[in-house]
């Protein structure tokens, strides 16, 4: 098919159309801690949470916008087509498992588009596998589990250390300190989130770059997938905080009430062991899911009071959903691949 400068430019805006519900969908993972143990009210938290969304994309490097921009898919297969097709399917899947009020990722939901619509146009070729493939798949259970145990590890031990400590000081204490682990939390999200799409977008200014040449926006032309420019950092992170100000509350009343009840001690321990989670993928370039992170954190907080704290039922509801995202939105990406190609030839 011939692609036209402007339809690459509508699909940017798609992309941080996709970075917006991203903030509003995984708002839970940011605020539902903080909210349900109301240390803030609904309306502070998304703004809290959304500032630091947007000042965590100057403080991390790059390196998961690399991974999704060169080490998923093969970037010979990837044109504008392939990547509106994978931001479909990453859509769609995002909108109905808010709509069912399931904190799914929308990380896998992007991974699993964007190498269903390649798959649907050159086979399972266009994969780099493994390339980065196993670390981020291993990281589905990886990264709960991590959050878990940290989690578990923390509440366990700050229980011991304040067992003579009166409940009343340490519950005020404890409201203060998860503005910080919120903060922190906030930060890990904007950072691995934030970057998915920035690579998404640098894949398709590479693919598409021929047209840019003498184009009236040729400020867009781009050959280097290893470079994100100062912009597309810019308005990821800007359409993910104002996606996250936005809210998601299903969600957060699925994450912040349902899972299990926590008090701000519980938050603290929850978001805090959420964010070194995310710092070290962040670092080690793993696009991994921050609503897996968190829900593993959560889950680990209440198994530090009783097991009989979780509700298990509702997390493995959530664990089923997890399981079906890259596959779902592969699906949904891949048809929307072929209807896409039938009708424009």
């Amino acid at each position: 098919m011939t692609t036209s400068v402007w339809f690459v430019v509508a699909i940017v805006l798609i992309a941080l159309v996709f970075d917006f519900i991203n903030g509003f969908h995984d708002a839970a993972n940011s605020i539902a801690t903080v909210v349900s143990t109301r240390v803030l009210s609904p309306s502070a938290a998304v703004v809290w949470a959304a500032a630091f969304n947007f000042i965590a994309v100057f403080l991390f490097g790059t390196a998961v916008a690399k991974t999704m921009g060169q080490g998923l898919v093969n970037l010979a297969v990837v044109d504008a087509t392939v990547i509106l097709a994978g931001l479909l399917g990453a859509i769609l899947w995002d909108l109905i498992t808010w709509w069912l009020g399931l904190p799914t990722s929308s990380s896998h939901a992007l991974i699993g588009g964007y190498g269903g619509a390649a798959v649907a146009k050159a086979g399972f070729a266009a994969l780099l596998f493994p390339g980065k493939w196993i670390s981020t798949l291993a990281f589905i259970i990886g990264a709960p589990v991590m959050g878990l145990t940290l989690a578990l590890a923390l509440t366990v031990a700050l229980s011991w250390a304040l067992r003579r400590s009166l409940p009343r000081r340490v519950d005020r204490a404890f409201r203060v300190l998860q503005l910080g682990s919120a903060a922190a939390y906030s930060l890990g999200h904007g950072s691995n989130d934030a970057q998915k799409t920035m690579g998404i977008i640098v894949g398709l200014l590479v693919a598409e770059q021929r047209l840019f040449v003498d184009s009236p926006v040729r400020a867009l032309h781009l050959t280097d997938p290893a470079t994100v420019p100062l912009w597309i950092i810019v308005a990821c992170g800007v359409a993910m905080g104002v996606g996250t100000m936005s809210g998601g509350w299903r969600i957060v009343k699925t994450m912040g009430q349902r899972l299990t009840k926590l008090q701000p001690f519980g938050g603290f321990c929850a978001e805090t062991s959420g964010a070194i989670t995310l710092f070290v993928a962040s670092h080690f370039g793993i696009p991994v899911s921050t609503t897996h992170t968190i829900t593993g954190a959560i889950s680990g907080v209440g198994a530090a009071h009783r097991l009989s704290a979780v509700r298990w039922g509702v997390a493995g509801q959530i664990v089923w959903a997890w399981l079906l995202t890259i596959p779902a939105a592969a699906g949904i990406a891949g048809l929307a691949y072929l209807i896409l190609r039938a009708l424009t030839g």
